[in-house]
């Protein structure tokens, strides 16, 4: 059975196909794994090596792979069933197959030969050329096996060279160049490296799966040592199917991660990796919550201006997030800060519906219902009288810009008393996305 290259397109006629993901599981205990039956043909049908798709599968399922080339077997360490494969491959495609400007699967990918090489891709239809994102783990493999290059179609040149060089030693020796199994000659090939005094980060050259490396020594001091090598997108990875975890422990792992990039001072510069994050763990809707609680205190409205551009990968355009973080702006203020909050109600709603991080028929709609999900009823009920003011007006200026289009009002908090809102009018429209340079809203 073919399905769409491209599965979000549902065209029946559409043009590329290639064949669903047939994943057989074998072993059991601490042998189990998941073989790839055709993964050959789907790696064809995209015009990759089939080495990438499955070194694809095991970066994002935090798994072993191996290669047994001579007999196209492509294997994923654990069990994996077919349609959790199918929409990590899903992934692969957006990536590394699908042209980013017109979706069409008809491209290259080209390794450059300088030391920190980097890999561009070409699109045969529209004529795209631009870089691939290397921040993904598949990036260095693909540097260290260009296309061109991929071991399935290398082997027997590799195989003739080696004929040449030793000559007679081959002769005797007859298929010791080709071993039954490749994942052994892989690890020869690491255990060189290591006696060479290489890192463990940086495999040799044509490794096929330098990763098989970690069961060398399972001791607790060696797991140890191992986690600390790891690279920060590696410590993202996650040992087994955490769609399968409950939310619960989903959002446990989202607020690890986002929290880690804030202590190292990453969190600004690293927007996409955070939504990347949370759409794997499908907890897009519900990721504002946990960023309130790692980015506000109380000074919530200068961090709502500076994170403004995250807010928004999460928010614009998505109801559901903008109530979760309203949600979560009732537990900061009526639980965290209260003391220092409350009378700002009215502020940091302004801020909210200013910087269009949350609009405002979703304001509107919030202060409609007294709600105790998040605080105790008597708390929001305050939450709500102090946030009467900027409703108000919220309301007669959504009145008064049905006759007046050009011109709009904006509510400025008064700390002199505590609940004065005093009104203002702006000379020019309101640019809702003036601040969003840096922002690929397709990414959110």
């Amino acid at each position: 059975m073919s399905v769409n290259v491209n599965r979000s397109v549902t065209d029946p006629y559409y043009r590329y196909k290639m064949p669903k993901i047939i994943a057989k599981v074998e072993g059991k205990g601490n042998g189990i794994k998941t073989v790839i039956v055709n993964m050959v043909d789907v790696a064809k049908a995209l015009s990759r090596p089939p080495t990438y798709p499955c070194k694809y599968f095991g970066c994002e399922l935090g798994a072993q792979t191996q290669f047994d080339l001579k007999n196209e077997r492509f294997i994923v360490n654990g069990s994996h069933d077919n349609n959790r494969l199918q929409d990590l491959l899903d992934g692969f495609i957006k990536r590394f197959v699908l042209c980013p400007e017109c979706d069409n699967p008809e491209t290259n990918l080209i390794v450059s030969t300088k030391k920190n090489g980097s890999i561009a891709q070409r699109c045969i239809a529209c004529g795209y050329g631009g870089q691939i994102d290397m921040r993904h783990k598949l990036t260095t493999f693909i540097v260290k096996n260009p296309p061109d290059m991929d071991p399935v179609s290398s082997t027997p040149n590799k195989k003739d060279k080696k004929n040449k060089k030793g000559g007679k030693k081959n002769e005797q020796n007859g298929d010791a160049e080709e071993p039954s199994s490749p994942e052994v000659n892989q690890q020869d090939q690491m255990a060189q490296n290591r006696a060479k005094g290489g890192a463990v980060d940086a495999p040799p050259e044509n490794d096929g799966d330098w990763e098989n490396d970690w069961g060398d020594d399972t001791s607790a001091e060696a797991v140890k040592a191992r986690m600390q090598e790891l690279s920060g997108a590696a410590k993202g990875l996650t040992l087994s199917n955490d769609l399968e975890k409950t939310q619960a422990e989903r959002i446990d792992m989202f607020y690890n991660h986002v929290k880690q990039l804030k202590d190292d001072g990453m969190l600004k510069e690293s927007g996409k990796e955070i939504t990347g994050e949370a759409e794997r763990l499908d907890i897009k809707d519900k990721a504002p919550l946990i960023l309130a609680e790692i980015l506000f205190n109380d000074n919530i409205v200068q961090q709502i201006k500076d994170y403004r551009v995250l807010l928004l990968r999460f928010t614009h355009e998505n109801h559901k997030a903008q109530k979760y973080l309203l949600g979560a702006f009732e537990k900061i203020v009526g639980e965290l800060h209260k003391k220092e909050l409350m009378p700002k109600v009215a502020l940091i709603l302004k801020t909210f519906y200013d910087l269009d991080v949350i609009d405002e028929e979703i304001i509107i709609d919030w202060d409609k219902k007294v709600s105790k999900k998040y605080v105790s009823k008597a708390v929001s009920e305050e939450i709500h009288k102090m946030a009467a003011p900027f409703i108000t007006w919220l309301k007669e200026a959504e009145e008064e810009e049905s006759s007046e289009e050009e011109e709009d009002v904006e509510v400025v908090y008064s700390h002199s008393a505590k609940d004065s809102i005093e009104m203002e009018k702006k000379k020019e429209p309101k640019k809702v996305e003036e601040d969003l340079d840096d922002l690929d809203i397709d990414d959110i």
